[in-house]
């Protein structure tokens, strides 16, 4: 037994392939059964598609990488529940494109940010993080009050999401750049932000 794993660990090119094979096939045991739960799929009640303003606002939080520094995903320990609320649930994120997910918590986790500050507090906020929290070290994101939202883009993005399966109408779609018009990349993150867990169950 013991030489053939000598064998194996001696192939370099053969250890790979075999690793390879063990990591996908621990992958698809995990994501397989998941694709056929309900529950995975199904929005929890209130749950649509991102607005056109949110949307562009989670484009740009992407963009910026606060994801790097912020996990969306409140775990099912009593701590977690106690500070943050209710845990996540798959049926929140559905329509999440990527997933932000995650237990890396630089900053504190957001997923149920939504309407605990006020929009003027987020300005001020991501404009200038030590005017509000002097011990923060979140760095600065001045440049979002002067870049605007590309109208256009953005209802191209939502074109793509609705062939992807999300149910935005082509109504929504022409109305999108209307939505934005004016609108900074700040607002647009703002909104985002604020959306965020609002859809979720109340209680821990």
């Amino acid at each position: 037994m013991s030489l053939g794993h000598e064998k194996i660990e001696k192939n370099v090119g053969l250890l790979i392939v075999l690793i390879a094979v063990a990591v996908s096939l621990g992958g698809l045991a995990e994501i397989v059964p998941l694709m056929h739960q309900a529950e995975a799929v199904t929005p929890l009640p209130g749950v649509k598609p991102y607005p056109a303003l949110q949307l562009a606002g989670r484009d740009v939080y992407v963009r910026e990488g606060c994801g790097n520094c912020h996990s969306q995903m409140v775990r099912t320990l009593r701590f977690e529940t106690e500070r943050y609320g209710h845990y996540s649930l798959a049926g929140e994120s559905v329509y999440d494109r990527p997933f932000l997910w995650g237990s890396k918590r630089t900053g504190p986790d957001l997923a149920r940010i939504g309407g605990r500050y006020s929009d003027d507090w987020h300005r001020v906020h991501l404009d200038d993080p030590r005017a509000v929290v002097p011990e923060s070290n979140m760095p600065a994101f001045p440049w979002l009050s002067r870049n605007s939202i590309d109208g256009a883009q953005l209802a191209h993005k939502m074109r793509t999401l609705q062939g992807m399966g999300d149910p935005y109408t082509d109504a929504e779609i022409a109305q999108a750049p209307k939505d934005v018009v004016d609108s900074t990349e700040l607002d647009a993150v703002v909104a985002y932000l604020q959306g965020l867990g609002k859809h979720a169950p109340k209680g821990g």
